[in-house]
């Protein structure tokens, strides 16, 4: 518990990021279809430059985020937190001064350059900042208290967004991310990873590279190149199975994020015509139910059932709120879907201190930076299937009427990850260490 109040100052940033970034998600459904298509409720045109944008935030976040993860094992992950921060305050800037055609043109070009740099980059540099200072016993727990700041911080900006109007709430998520800016630069301490002599690195660099012990090269031995390679990603998942599958397991479930991102909001508005307001009313719902169980429940279910369990649990009852929310009928069942949050939660936090127990302190960085890329891929998949979907099954030409049908396929690519998840077993720790010794 020592530990985890040590991480204060990481929490209270990752907060105020999420509230800025969070804030402005109820308005900018209604934002974009006003922008692009005034007075209607069906935009093709707004699914489809969604989803463009979401392709090409994850190409970006494919390439940056192992990258800047790599970095942060050399540099410090708070000098690496300062770039993504900074650049996402750009778009809310001109957002907050106007939201005209033009200037929503110019918001979704920077917003895409920005999100490029920090869409994956932010969680994976907070993860890697928890590892570097909670033992792995702790660390499943420690980074479902970090899932749940980021709920808190979802809870707290669709409550602000909820009682303001969409001018101001612009305004105030640009106030919001300076001051989350100039907070991490004041308070957080800088983490840069030290080694540990129990494991040995699972991605092995030169000879020069294993002799990190020797006082007198240590500030000139660099362990792993800045820029990661294809081959270094192949050579992590070879070196663990227990990796490998988290990384499949993560890739499945963030196709169907990213799906889910790319059609959910337009679905509901087309399907019940829903606003701001209800976007902010469902998004409210949801993430106070996330936050409760990330905060409260996870830490007392992990080390009962552990990650390999919940994580199941939560990638099934993913399927089921799926399914549910393809066949909807009235407009409260997306409301009385809510409840399945509780366990979806669990998902990604399991994920990631699977991987995370996979590799030696050493590599953190790298080990997230590189599943945060995997997931990123993802996200370049997910939106040129479901934005393409989402429209053809909106619209009057769809094949049969199914206005979910997208919603299905993103339930199925759960089912995929759960199906995986059921071929997990937790490796200990012992006979990790004993792999990499009988390797040297």
């Amino acid at each position: 518990m020592e530990k985890l109040r040590g991480l204060g100052h990481l929490f209270a940033t990752v907060f105020l990021y999420g509230v800025a970034c969070f804030m402005v998600v109820p308005a900018i459904t209604d934002v974009t279809m006003s922008a692009l298509c005034p007075g209607v409720d069906e935009c093709s045109l707004a699914i489809y430059l969604s989803g463009i944008q979401q392709a090409i935030i994850g190409f970006g976040t494919v390439i940056l985020t192992p990258l800047i993860g790599n970095l942060s094992d050399e540099y410090g992950r708070k000098a690496l937190l300062t770039i993504p921060m900074t650049a996402y305050i750009i778009p809310l800037v001109i957002m907050a001064y106007s939201r005209e055609t033009k200037f929503f043109y110019a918001y979704f070009v920077l917003r895409t350059l920005a999100a490029m740099v920090g869409e994956g980059t932010i969680n994976c540099l907070a993860l890697a900042y928890v590892a570097d200072n909670v033992p792995g016993t702790e660390r499943v727990s420690a980074f479902g208290i970090l899932s749940g700041v980021f709920s808190a911080a979802f809870v707290f900006g669709t409550l602000v967004a909820r009682f303001i109007s969409t001018a101001l709430t612009f305004q105030v998520a640009a106030a919001v991310s300076m001051v989350a800016v100039v907070y991490m630069r004041i308070f957080l301490k800088d983490s840069i990873p030290v080694a540990d002599e129990s494991t040995r690195p699972i991605l092995k660099g030169s000879e020069t590279d294993n002799d990190r012990n020797d006082s007198d090269s240590m500030k000139k031995i660099h362990v792993f190149k800045k820029i990661p390679s294809i081959g270094d990603l192949i050579s992590l998942l070879r070196s663990s199975k227990m990796f490998a599958q988290a990384a499949v397991v993560a890739f499945f479930n963030n196709l169907a994020e990213g799906g889910l991102q790319a059609c959910l909001l337009y679905y509901l508005k087309a399907r019940f015509h829903f606003n701001k307001t209800q976007f902010a009313d469902l998004m409210l719902i949801v993430g106070v139910a996330g936050t409760l169980s990330q905060l409260l429940f996870m830490p007392l279910l992990a080390p009962v059932l552990g990650e390999e369990r919940l994580l199941s649990i939560g990638l099934f009852v993913g399927f089921s709120n799926m399914f549910l929310y393809s066949i909807s009928w009235a407009p409260w069942v997306p409301y009385a879907t809510t409840v399945f949050t509780l366990f979806v939660v669990f998902v990604s936090p399991c994920i990631r201190s699977i991987a995370s127990k996979q590799v030696g302190p050493l590599e953190q960085g790298k080990a997230q930076g590189c599943l945060s890329g995997i997931t990123s891929f993802a996200n370049i998949v997910s939106p040129l299937i479901f934005s393409p979907l989402t429209a053809l099954f909106l619209s009057e030409a769809a094949p049969f009427p199914y206005p979910g049908f997208s919603l299905m396929c993103i339930g199925l690519a759960l089912m995929m990850a759960f199906v995986q998840s059921l071929m997990m077993r937790a490796v200990p720790q012992s006979t990790i260490k004993e792999v990499f010794s009988e390797d040297a």
